[in-house]
């Protein structure tokens, strides 16, 4: 008998990890170049703030509506269509971003962002988690690829950040904007270099990310699929005991990210006594906070590793993440009150550990999501999480915003996450349900009839896979 030939899309369990990586990386650099920027280029171009703030929040909302729609679509016609169209869409937002001129314009490459960033919110991750159990069955190991993923994109928004503030900084006299008639500014800039990277992403996607053959989609196909899928995705979501917890567990920290991003910049400011020189303090904030993630990350396998699961690291992640908001907290000056610079060093350990935990807590949670949901629903299952984030955080930001300054709103979140912490303490198992040979397809089979699925909690304590 001959031997048979690997697959074509096989790849090993390192080759997956390190392309998944390489992927998030790639799409997350450009994102990071823009942010510093992209407020202050939106009123250079004439738009007037109250607008600016409107448009942010349409992009906002415009991500969310599409959450489910594009992980449907993901899991219907395949990862890496899903994540090249993102790209697309991306680099034209880059451009138009770089050099409109025209408020129509610049509302487009906004919307255009907004949907590049739903298409690409989850295709990837479950393009990994697919080669991975492809590999070596439904009980793979995630949680170092998670891990991976994770840190590489916090560290790409981290030096993106720090480069896209500083880019327009030093082009302030180059004579930038008078050589090209002001299409072109130093604020732009990032912007158009971010471009050119999603160029190099939307190759190596293509390129570098091989997936099994699907059935040829038609749009009758699609049409009838992605309902169904958005349907099996919710259910899951919503009745498995594991997946509502990891569902839960991200709204709670939205409303402590939607909180913090709201309150930290006029902190800044609060500091240093002006507005411009806080934006520079808040950008290495930010940037120190997307650091922390990164390394939070990579920490991941050892905290489940020390903590016996996931699960308990999740717990251990989101307890820590629940005593950095109450420094927060505590630290926060009141309305019209300076700080001391013991609390602004307290309040900068808080805002660190926060983050560091946060990174911590991702990968571990989906290594637990990913081995309770089949390939099939598996976008759309990370995009309900994303949903449950994005929603709950705006809704913390506005709560946030309504209440008085100083350390209510942030030990308000603090409780919040702190809830979420205890739906850990039961002991959950890791690896595909117990009783099932394949825990991931009995559970999508499960989500799609809408029959409820016996579970059983059982603690088992891991060591190195």
């Amino acid at each position: 008998m001959t031997a048979t030939a690997p697959a074509a899309h096989l790849l090993t369990p390192e080759v997956a990890r390190r392309r998944y990586a390489t992927v998030c990386a790639l799409f997350w650099f450009p994102i990071g170049l823009y942010v510093p920027s992209l407020v202050l280029l939106l009123g250079e171009r004439g738009l007037a703030l109250a607008a600016v703030a409107a448009l942010l929040s349409a992009q906002g909302l415009t991500v969310a509506a599409l959450e489910l729609p594009t992980g449907g679509l993901s899991d219907v016609l395949g990862r890496k269509a899903v994540l090249a169209t993102g790209g697309v869409l991306c680099l034209a937002a880059f451009v138009l971003l770089g050099l409109g001129t025209a408020p129509w314009l610049l509302i487009t490459a906004i919307l255009l962002m907004a949907t590049s960033r739903a298409l690409a919110s989850g295709p990837a991750e479950a393009w990994y988690v697919d080669m991975a159990q492809t590999h070596s069955g439904p009980d793979a190991e995630l949680r170092s690829g998670l891990s991976r993923g994770s840190a590489a994109m916090s560290a790409s928004l981290a030096v993106g950040t720090l480069l896209g503030g500083l880019i327009p900084w030093l082009l302030g006299s180059t004579g930038v904007a008078e050589a090209t008639g002001g299409v072109i500014v130093p604020l732009s800039v990032p912007a158009l270099i971010g471009a050119a990277v999603e160029l190099c992403y939307i190759g190596y996607v293509l390129l570098r990310l091989p997936e099994p053959p699907r059935p040829p989609a038609t749009l009758r196909s699609v049409l009838g699929g992605v309902p169904g899928t958005i349907v099996s995705g919710v259910r899951l979501a919503t009745g498995e005991r594991v997946v509502r917890k990891v569902v839960l567990t991200t709204a709670a920290v939205g409303a402590a990210l939607g909180a913090i991003e709201l309150l930290t910049p006029g902190r800044a400011a609060g500091i240093t006594g002006a507005s411009e020189s806080g934006a520079v303090v808040y950008a290495g904030l930010a940037t120190a906070g997307f650091a922390s993630s990164a390394l939070g990350a990579r920490l991941a396998p050892l905290v489940a590793r020390l903590a016996g699961s996931s699960g308990r690291a999740v717990l251990a992640s989101l307890a820590g993440m629940t005593c950095g908001l109450a420094l927060l907290g505590v630290t926060a000056p009141g309305d019209g009150q300076s700080a001391s610079t013991p609390a602004v060093v307290t309040g900068i350990l808080g805002y660190v550990l926060v983050y560091l935990c946060l990174g911590s807590a991702g990968p571990n949670e989906n290594d637990l999501l990913h081995h309770r949901v089949a390939s099939s629903a598996r976008a759309t299952a990370l995009s309900v999480q994303s949903l449950a984030l994005q929603a709950v955080a705006a809704l913390g930001g506005l709560v946030a915003g309504v209440l008085p300054l100083g350390p209510l709103p942030l030990l308000l979140t603090a409780a919040v996450v702190g809830a979420g912490a205890l739906m850990w303490v039961r002991a959950v198992p890791d690896g595909p349900p117990p009783g099932h040979p394949d825990g991931a397809d009995a559970l999508a089979a499960s989500a799609a009839s809408g029959e409820p699925v016996a579970e059983r909690a059982v603690g088992r304590e891991k060591g190195t896979r």
